[in-house]
């Protein structure tokens, strides 16, 4: 397996993308840990959620249906299947580096989440830790990994890969952060401050899914 990742295997980062992920990625950290920072300890909306949550209010079926199917796709058996199905996609399409990376920069992003839950110490609904999104960093996650994919496979450069890249996780990051306000399990900042989580975990783990794979075929030479 060591030997498909490296020699002749296509990168999880593609090389056109490195140089805008990288600063994107930072600027989405500055935004996470300013949010948390602002909204760290508090156990109700903010002034932005007050004005978006009205918004998501009194939402019916089949619309209320739509997010519902939505927020299983973040509960651990539609994610589990989310995956898998990603993982047999770039395995059919011979991307070793990608189907790894799935698996890898999915189970980092909600492990990124899940730790900095108790740290921020938002809370939801008495007591839930909120912030930021575990549901809405996964799918943003898992979307702009399919994005890499795309946009390496594709040949894209750094202009119309970053779009396609920032487009992908920005739909997907959109619609499940939806279903998170819809359903009342999380403040609208919850989810955007997922979505960023998704932007900074995403490409430092594809950058270090390419390093090890490529320190690994120099050692074998």
């Amino acid at each position: 397996m060591s030997e498909h990742l490296g020699r002749g295997a296509p990168a999880a980062l593609p090389p056109a993308l490195r140089a805008s992920l990288g600063p994107i990625a930072v600027l989405a950290a500055a935004a996470a840990a300013a949010l948390g920072g602002l909204y760290a300890g508090h156990g109700g909306p903010g002034r932005v959620d007050r004005w978006v949550q009205p918004m998501a209010e009194g939402v019916r079926p089949p619309w209320w249906n739509v997010a519902d199917a939505l927020d299983f796709l973040g509960e651990p058996v539609g994610a589990a299947m989310s995956v898998l199905a990603a993982v047999a996609a770039c395995l059919l399409l011979r991307r070793p580096r990608a189907a790894v990376l799935v698996v890898v920069g999915s189970g980092a992003t909600v492990a990124t989440t899940t730790l900095l839950k108790p740290l921020t110490g938002r809370t939801i609904h008495g007591g839930y830790l909120s912030y930021p999104s575990g549901h809405t960093a996964f799918l943003s996650a898992l979307a702009l990994m399919v994005a890499l994919l795309a946009a390496g496979r594709l040949g894209l450069g750094r202009a119309a890969g970053t779009a396609l890249v920032l487009a992908a996780s920005l739909t997907a990051g959109a619609a499940m952060g939806w279903a998170q306000v819809v359903t009342g399990a999380h403040y609208p900042t919850d989810t955007l401050g997922g979505w960023c989580t998704a932007l900074v975990v995403t490409p430092a783990t594809a950058w270090l899914v390419d390093r090890i794979a490529d320190d690994g075929r120099w050692r074998r030479r």
